[in-house]
């Protein structure tokens, strides 16, 4: 891929993919970590699109793969996070969403943006991946079964039971 085609896909995506893993991470830092990962990613595997989905489609799924990912290595630091508080002083290592600045959030909005992605963050990793598509992207169901390389039905169902899942956790907090 030439330097060209590359700036031109980063100059089109580069704020989707910041967004979506925004949405994951809800940490600036971490977000902008994974989003240069992901065109990293982008440009050493562009020579294996096949062209089955669309561009757009091909660099979400990278996201989301990344994201989560990411997500999991996080999690594997945080068992151990005993060991590493010895050592370190991770100032963006945090419990709840001190720091969470989203495009689009207001500031009155943030308590309870907060509270649904700590109960997001529960979720499962492909329930949380649909909402996220759905819900803050806004893509469609088949759009999502795409990027998720499923069914529109398996995407439907995911969706249901995140739903379900979260008006749960809502009961279980307000009851």
């Amino acid at each position: 891929m030439d330097k060209a085609s590359f700036n031109q896909i980063y100059i089109e995506y580069s704020g989707l993919v910041y967004n979506l893993c925004l949405s994951y991470l809800q940490n600036i830092e971490e977000a902008e970590e994974v989003t240069q990962d992901v065109f990293v990613k982008v440009y050493e595997k562009h020579g294996s699109f096949k062209g089955n989905s669309s561009l757009k489609t091909w660099i979400y799924r990278i996201t989301v793969n990344n994201c989560l990912d990411f997500l999991k290595a996080k999690k594997r630091v945080k068992r151990f996070g005993f060991f590493t508080t010895l050592f370190t002083e991770n100032q963006n290592e945090r419990k709840g969403l001190v720091d969470f600045n989203h495009p689009g959030v207001l500031l009155e909005d943030k308590e309870a943006i907060e509270k649904l992605f700590n109960q997001i963050n529960e979720l499962p990793d492909k329930q949380k991946t649909a909402l996220i598509l759905k819900v803050v992207e806004g893509m469609s169901q088949k759009q999502i079964a795409e990027i998720m390389d499923t069914s529109e039905k398996s995407v439907e169902s995911l969706l249901s039971r995140s739903r379900s899942n979260l008006k749960k956790k809502r009961s279980l907090i307000e009851g």
